[in-house]
C-alpha cells in the first residue's frame, strides 16, 4: 500500500495551475542541478547537487547515468547506504490527475539495487538489500531481501546470490 496524499482540485488540472503547488523558483534551480547530476560523472559531485535540493543520500551510493529524481520534491527521497540506482531510473514523488495531485515519499533502504529504465512512484519504501528488475514500476511496498521485477510488480521473497 502506498502512503500518499491526495489534494482534490476544481476547475482546470493540477498540472495547468503546477506553480500553486510548487515554487517556479524551486522547480527551476531543481531542474538546472537534477539536469547537470543526471550527466555528471561524477558520483561525489552528483550525491552533493542531490543533497543540495534536499534528497538524502547515504554514502557510497551511486547514481547512474540519467537518473531523473523528483524535480518537484526531491526533499521527499531518501536513499541509504551503498546502493545503486540504475540507467535512466525515475523516481517520482508526486502525481498529476485531472481532478487531484497526489504526493508522498519514497524510501529507499541500504545496499539496494535498482536495474535500468525502473520507475518508482510516490509512497513507497523499498527495504534492505531488495533488488529491483529492470524495466519494472515499484507501485508497492519491497521487503527487505526480496528480489521484485515487472508490470505489474512481482515481489519474491529472497534474493538469488
Amino acid at each position: 500500500m502506498r502512503r500518499i496524499s491526495s489534494t482534490k482540485v476544481t476547475g482546470p488540472n493540477p498540472l495547468w495551475r503546477v506553480y500553486r503547488t510548487v515554487s517556479f523558483l524551486k522547480v527551476s534551480r531543481n531542474t538546472v542541478l537534477i539536469e547537470a547530476g543526471r550527466f555528471c560523472p561524477s558520483m561525489r559531485i552528483k550525491r552533493r547537487l542531490y543533497q543540495y535540493i534536499g534528497m538524502t543520500i547515504g554514502p557510497y551510493t551511486s547514481i547512474a547515468y540519467r537518473v531523473t529524481p523528483d524535480i518537484m520534491f526531491p526533499e521527499k527521497i531518501t536513499i541509504g547506504t551503498n546502493c545503486i540506482i540504475g540507467f535512466n531510473t525515475t523516481l517520482l514523488c508526486h502525481e498529476y490527475l485531472v481532478h487531484e495531485y497526489r504526493t508522498g515519499d519514497i524510501i529507499i533502504g541500504d545496499e539496494v539495487m535498482i536495474g535500468a529504465n525502473v520507475t518508482v512512484l510516490p509512497g513507497v519504501n523499498i527495504g534492505h538489500r531488495a533488488v529491483i528488475g529492470a524495466g519494472s514500476v515499484v507501485s508497492k511496498d519491497v521487503p527487505a531481501g526480496a528480489f521484485a521485477y515487472g508490470c505489474p510488480l512481482q515481489i519474491r521473497s529472497e534474493v538469488k546470490s
